[in-house]
């Protein structure tokens, strides 16, 4: 593609909208087609600059995004869509790049581009590894819980936790998604393969943003890797050539006092990834930025690949 590349961002204003404008900030390859705010929701102006863009980014409420979807008429406009509709959907390409070639190859020659949900990212970067190596089955009754900030919220739940007065709930950690049906679900299921839903736990903790997402598995119920060690050597593997997501070396988390801090990685778009446990249980646990790896910056980086150029480029590992 010569030229600056053509880019607009449907939802601007939103919080992975806001974050993917400020990564093009010191980009000289990009161009932003600007909306006025007072037509950020006029359907004829946004069908007009979507299809006038290269890449139109979808940061938008999943119906939003699908009506959005629905006015590409320019068969050369790529979408890469933030949003849950379409990750699940046959004819996108699945953002996370790391999973497979065939993954980063439909990335790179996609028009239609599912970016990850940020909890799913954590989910998936451990279970599709456990799966497609063969440690766990697709029957496996898989559970998880994560901890993230509360930037995972939205636009609504930073007011209520950034305002001077505040009820004194939000002061402990909050546990959601108690009816187990969370939106993340679907694709936690169908992309790395499980045969049902897992059992999943999300917290919301009084902090602005990042999150660490914890798998546990019973040994006895494996397959193969039956001991911290051995699992920890698959996922290094795995992972070997991943600038992005890092496998820490086995017994890293005694540097943190034996914790998993949700902030660690805050500010950052990698994912590190923690085999700790015992010969009975194993524990897998992912650690990111919800808005990193978990949103813009995967958006960002999905950008890269589609476009050629540096997959870093503008990000901050």
């Amino acid at each position: 593609m010569s030229g600056k590349v053509k880019i607009f961002i449907d939802g601007s204003e939103g919080t992975t909208g806001l974050r993917i404008h400020e990564r093009f900030a010191e980009r000289e390859d990009v161009e932003l087609l600007p909306i006025s705010s007072e037509l950020r929701k006029d359907k004829e102006e946004r069908k007009r600059l979507i299809n006038s863009s290269d890449i139109t980014f979808l940061c938008l409420p999943d119906a939003a995004a699908e009506e959005s979807v629905s006015l590409v008429e320019n068969d050369h406009v790529r979408i890469i869509d933030t949003s849950t509709a379409h990750r699940t959907m046959e004819g996108w390409a699945y953002g996370f790049p790391e999973l497979s070639k065939e993954h980063r190859e439909a990335i790179a020659a996609g028009n239609r581009i599912a970016v990850p949900g940020c909890y799913a990212t954590g989910f998936i970067s451990l279970v599709y590894p456990m799966v497609a190596e063969g440690l766990i089955s697709a029957d496996y009754p898989v559970s998880a819980f994560g901890i993230s900030g509360y930037s995972g919220g939205g636009r609504k739940m930073i007011a209520a936790y950034e305002a001077e007065e505040r009820e004194d709930a939000l002061l402990a950690p909050r546990e959601y998604a108690l009816s187990q049906a969370h939106k993340h679900l679907k694709e936690m299921k169908k992309i790395p393969g499980l045969k049902r839903e897992p059992l999943f736990s999300p917290i919301v903790a009084d902090y602005y943003s990042g999150m660490v997402v914890s798998v546990p598995v019973y040994t006895e119920l494996m397959n193969k890797g039956r001991t911290p060690q051995e699992v920890w050597k698959y996922l290094a593997d795995f992972y070997a050539d991943s600038r992005f997501v890092r496998v820490m070396p086995f017994g890293a988390e005694e540097e943190s006092a034996n914790m998993l801090a949700g902030n660690a990685m805050s500010g950052r778009d990698s994912l590190r990834i923690y085999v700790t446990g015992n010969e009975d249980r194993v524990l897998l646990s992912s650690q990111f930025d919800n808005l990193g790896k978990g949103a813009s910056g995967a958006a960002i980086q999905c950008l890269n690949i589609a476009l050629g150029c540096e997959e870093s480029k503008g990000l901050h590992l």
